[in-house]
């Protein structure tokens, strides 16, 4: 047994020692100076301002397009809007026409002969109340029209 114990090489230190440790501080690699980084800072910040400034200058050009669009168009749109609405008078105005055509005596914007509006001339346009005017028309399109605040 004591040939086997001796056999065994125990583990020792190199010969001469480990080399000392090496506990100084060791500063990080600089790759810009504070002025350069300062300079770059300052130059990132004008080129962002510049973009900037000339985004500004496309968005208002922009804006200044559209709302001439807008001006341009807006007649148009009344006109249309005006037109529909005489429109929508006459269909219904022809819809009471077909409903009340078999009964005696039913004038159609009367009710039996007598005018609804006495105080106004014959040829100048009343405008309907909002549940005559979509008196014919599916009730939802009523609803979200009378309703239309609540909904947006």
């Amino acid at each position: 047994m004591a040939t086997s114990a001796s056999a065994k090489k125990q583990d020792m230190p190199p010969e001469g020692g480990y080399k000392p440790i090496s506990y100084k501080r060791i500063p990080a690699k600089t790759y810009f100076s504070g002025w350069a980084l300062i300079g770059g800072y300052l130059g990132m910040t004008a080129a962002a301002g510049f973009l900037y400034y000339l985004n500004c200058k496309r968005l208002h050009r922009n804006e200044i397009e559209m709302r001439s669009g807008r001006f341009a168009i807006f007649p148009l749109l009344l006109a249309e809007r005006d037109r529909e609405y005489l429109k929508q008078l006459r269909r219904n105005r022809d819809e009471e026409a077909e409903l009340m055509k078999n009964v005696e005596g039913w004038e159609v914007g009367t009710y039996y002969g007598e005018p609804l509006y006495k105080t106004v001339d014959k040829d100048k346009l009343i405008d309907p109340m909002m549940q005559g005017y979509y008196v014919h028309t599916p009730w939802k399109e009523f609803n979200r029209r009378a309703f239309i605040r609540q909904w947006s």
